[in-house]
């Protein structure tokens, strides 16, 4: 179905046609003509099917211009959301006059907010939270609203706001029409549209919609130990642009993004222990591209609506069916292609496949890739981009320049190609010590993703742990919670490293001393 096909004001679909919407997705489809018609509706849809425009264009249609008073109530469980709810509006507003929208949440100065209610606002789209503050203090005014949505109900619920939500929709009059979205329907979310609807119609999104199909989707079956080497080589191997790791826990995403940094990635974590300034922040520099990787957990991913999204990780296996979904539903946006990886350990698998059952996805076991496959993927990137410059651009001065050296040396135009080549893709395309950190320590007797490494040192040398330990992490930079066991013999001592560090403690270790002493370390013998 069209938009056009819609009894709505000509400038409501002049705003859909810039923003370059033509068909409505399935949501909006069943939603917007259920709204228009002045029913109450439940709709069952997740982040990535429109549902914005399935609420806002018939709330914005029933707004009138010309009365100075709050009409409409659109809440969100947080912040992001709420702003981002905030802005689709004032996109569908463009051409309507005499709308004002005012989003309002927690971390806002209130006095400014306060004037803007007082200013004839007609729509307000705010956090329960934030919306019940100006309740209390009697600065929003209710007597005037006709329709109230919530959105990502289910979320609201789950983040302790159902005593506030029953609280504003017992204050909004009762001839009204109630708009209830949410991506799962548990029966405190039943209880509410019994209570706060009348006959209210029922829309769903069959399962099958729930993935997007440019989304290619893979797993990899890891251990604990080699998990983060996992992803360090899928992040090496494709190079996202802007790439999205979810992880379960608060805890989890501090200690990846500590792993990542300590790597050398351009990445920032983002969950609900972080102040609304620190959110601001790193929502800001990945939105503009200088962090590339953001780590989160899946509320705090909630209302994160960035289109250059790449890829998505799944560092952990989502502990809902339809986390999977939303999160997965981060990249693909807008047209584009996108990737979604799983990292999986063990028995998670079969949880795997109860989420490949649910979204009717093939999700495909991938193996983890080898140091020689990052390498000639990234040269495959580079000779890509350089294919691109000589069909476009003009490089006659630069072939002047090449014939003119290439014919003072003895060596090939091929030679100074490939030359140019290892230039572009860094020291590291045939470090043997590198491919040794992907592939070829061999098995030296330690734990799964770790290497032993001998050192010529002993307890007659009066050498502690703690001298290893510091030795190591003040050479590497590597975080010393990341050394693992540490056995100190007579005249020698093993020591568990990384394996994607193993190389680099080899090769800082040289010329150290500890406790006055050279330092010789090398790993261990293979079994």
């Amino acid at each position: 179905m069209r938009f056009e096909e819609l009894e709505l004001q000509a400038p409501l679909l002049r705003a859909v046609t810039e923003m370059g919407f033509e068909e409505m997705t399935p949501i909006q489809t069943q939603a917007i003509p259920a709204v228009l018609s002045g029913s109450d509706i439940i709709g069952q849809a997740q982040t990535g099917t429109g549902k914005t425009a399935a609420f806002g264009l018939p709330i914005l249609q029933g707004i009138d211009p010309k009365k100075k008073a709050l009409q409409a109530v659109i809440l969100c469980p947080t912040r992001e959301l709420a702003i981002q709810v905030s802005e689709e509006m004032h996109k569908f507003a463009k051409f309507l006059h005499g709308i004002k929208i005012v989003p309002i949440y927690g971390g806002q100065e209130i006095v400014r907010q306060i004037k803007a209610l007082k200013s004839g606002t007609q729509i307000v789209i705010g956090t329960p939270g934030r919306v019940m503050d100006h309740m209390r203090r009697k600065t929003v005014n209710f007597n005037d609203v006709k329709m109230v949505a919530l959105d990502e109900a289910d979320e609201m619920l789950n983040m302790g706001f159902r005593d506030d939500i029953e609280t504003i929709l017992k204050e909004v009059p009762q001839e009204r029409q109630t708009l209830l979205f949410s991506a799962t329907m548990p029966q405190p979310i039943m209880e509410i549209a019994r209570m706060y609807q009348k006959d209210a119609i029922h829309i769903r999104v069959v399962k099958k919609e729930l993935t997007v199909p440019k989304i290619e989707q893979y797993y990899y079956e890891v251990r604990p130990k080699t998990k983060l080497d996992a992803l360090t080589r899928l992040l090496d191997m494709y190079s996202p642009k802007l790439s999205l790791i979810f992880c379960n826990t608060k805890r989890q995403v501090d200690e990846l993004v500590s792993s990542l940094q300590a790597r050398g990635y351009f990445a920032e974590g983002l969950h609900g222990d972080l102040k609304q300034q620190q959110r601001d922040r790193v929502m800001n520099s990945f939105r503009n591209g200088k962090t590339d990787i953001l780590v989160a957990t899946d509320v705090a991913a909630r209302g994160i609506d960035v289109d250059d999204v790449e890829a998505v990780f799944n560092y952990d296996v989502p502990q809902d069916d339809e986390y999977y979904v939303h999160r997965i539903g981060r990249t693909g946006r807008a047209g584009r292609g996108g990737r979604a990886f799983t990292l999986v350990i063990g028995r998670e698998v079969y949880k795997l496949r109860d989420i490949m059952r649910y979204c009717k996805t093939k999700i495909k076991l991938q193996p983890v890739p080898s140091f020689d496959d990052v390498m000639s993927v990234k040269a495959e990137k580079i000779l890509d981009h350089v294919h691109q410059v000589i069909e476009s651009d003009d490089i006659s001065r630069m072939i002047e320049l090449v014939e003119s050296r290439v014919n003072e040396e003895e060596y090939t135009s091929i030679e100074m190609a490939a030359a140019f080549l290892k230039l572009a893709m860094g020291d590291s395309v045939d470090s043997e010590e590198l491919k040794k950190e992907y592939d070829d320590f061999g098995d030296t007797g330690a734990e799964e993703g770790m290497v032993r490494l001998f050192v010529n040192l002993g307890k007659k040398n009066n050498i502690r742990p703690g001298d290893i330990l510091g030795a190591i992490a003040g050479e590497t930079k590597m975080p010393g919670r990341l050394i693992g066991s540490i056995d100190i013999y007579d005249k020698y001592t093993f020591v568990e490293v990384p394996r994607e560090y193993a190389a680099e403690v080899l090769d800082r270790m040289k010329n150290v001393k500890i406790r006055g002493k050279a330092v010789n370390i090398e790993p261990a013998n293979r079994r």
